[in-house]
């Protein structure tokens, strides 16, 4: 089995090229707007209004929903920070809920036992690019009232039972930072089928202005969250690649897992039947003991992955939010027992195979059942 090629990148120099010699640009309008127009084309939905990182697009986009003082918004505790970070900007509050291991869905029993009536929304997050049950996410939403904002920052192009992520609810939020599929190094967009949440968020990522119909400009306190463009000229350029960049991601985990498929103590984790993964990171359940320290060790050997490099955890436990009467355990079996394998466009195929053999190595030596 051989890694195809990595796509063509003329294209980014083109792109920024034209960028810069248009540059000053007070408004950097020109990329953005098509970088938007052809965004909302690519994702099947009516607007998409880019902004300066992902954790701006979940900010723009709770706003948008109305979500302030006082509310609550259940979030899985099976996310990071930043995806939180902006309900305590808005002074709302966090609910976290559980996920359940065998699916790595969001536990909807536990989600409906934390309903109060100050519940306003749902954050469902599709972390590694794995998408929940559209279905249940939406008939869930609909029994309580609550609006849906999708955090979809590691998921774009995941299809489950037809339906994009990030088009299940009323906004779906995608980061573009570097390591995303579709990236500009830093950098995000939302997308919605409203035209009044995508006005709202326009005005929202630069000071309330232009002001969304009937209001003022500077009416209301908002953000400075605008996507630079010499950025936009390279989410743009990328945004044209996107279906080459997604076969990169998806070839890549396939190669990777497939190198893997032998190692005692590492079963990969397949998609639902109903589900087109994009292949955002190979996961694999360690069924070795010491799981984290064995993640850890191998971010050591300079193999990248979520719980050895980057330390995640339940959200619930961080140092910023009361510790929980009830931790979220499904979640922290998860994250104690997988492996997600953090890959990026130039991967090469001896990266991988060098990836490979560290991990092979590591579970045969030292942490062999």
């Amino acid at each position: 089995m051989n890694l195809p090629p990595a796509p063509d990148r003329a294209p980014l120099l083109q792109e920024m090229t034209a960028s810069l010699s248009a540059m000053p640009d007070p408004a950097a309008s020109g990329h953005l707007r098509m970088f938007e127009d052809e965004a909302a084309h690519a994702l099947g939905t009516a607007h998409a209004v880019a902004v300066s990182s992902g954790t701006a697009a979940v900010h723009a986009a709770l706003s948008a929903c109305g979500i302030g003082p006082g509310d609550e918004i259940l979030v899985p505790a099976l996310t990071v920070i930043m995806t939180v970070a902006p309900l305590r900007a808005l002074e709302a509050t966090p609910v976290f809920v559980d996920s359940d291991p065998a699916t790595l869905d969001l536990d909807y029993e536990d989600a409906a036992r934390k309903v109060t009536a100050r519940t306003r929304a749902i954050i469902p997050v599709h972390l590694w690019g794995r998408m929940g049950d559209p279905g249940a996410l939406a008939a869930f939403a609909s029994e309580h009232g609550l609006a849906v904002v999708e955090d979809a920052a590691q998921a774009v192009g995941t299809v489950r039972n037809e339906q994009l992520a990030g088009a299940v609810g009323m906004v779906g939020c995608f980061s573009m930072k570097d390591g995303k599929i579709l990236w500009s190094g830093e950098g995000g967009f939302l997308t919605t089928a409203s035209g009044q949440v995508a006005e709202h968020a326009r005005a929202f990522r630069s000071h309330w202005q232009p002001a969304p119909p009937g209001e003022a400009p500077h009416s209301r306190l908002a953000t400075n969250s605008r996507l630079a463009a010499p950025l936009a000229a390279l989410a743009l350029a990328n945004l044209r690649r996107l279906p080459d960049l997604i076969e990169r991601r998806r070839a890549q985990t396939r190669y990777l897992l497939n190198a893997l498929e032998q190692v005692p103590g590492l079963t990969a984790l397949a998609p639902g039947a109903d589900e087109e993964w994009n292949g955002f990171s190979p996961l694999l359940h360690i069924g070795l003991p010491r799981a984290r320290a064995f993640a850890e060790h191998l971010a050591q050997q300079g193999v990248p992955n979520s719980t050895g490099s980057f330390r995640l955890v339940p959200c619930d436990t961080r140092p910023p939010f009361p510790t929980p009467e009830q931790p979220c355990r499904g979640t922290a079996e998860i994250l104690d027992r997988t492996l997600a394998i953090v890959l990026a466009e130039g991967d090469t195929q001896a990266t991988l195979d060098h990836y490979a053999d560290v991990v092979a190595r590591a579970a045969a030596a030292a942490w062999a059942p």
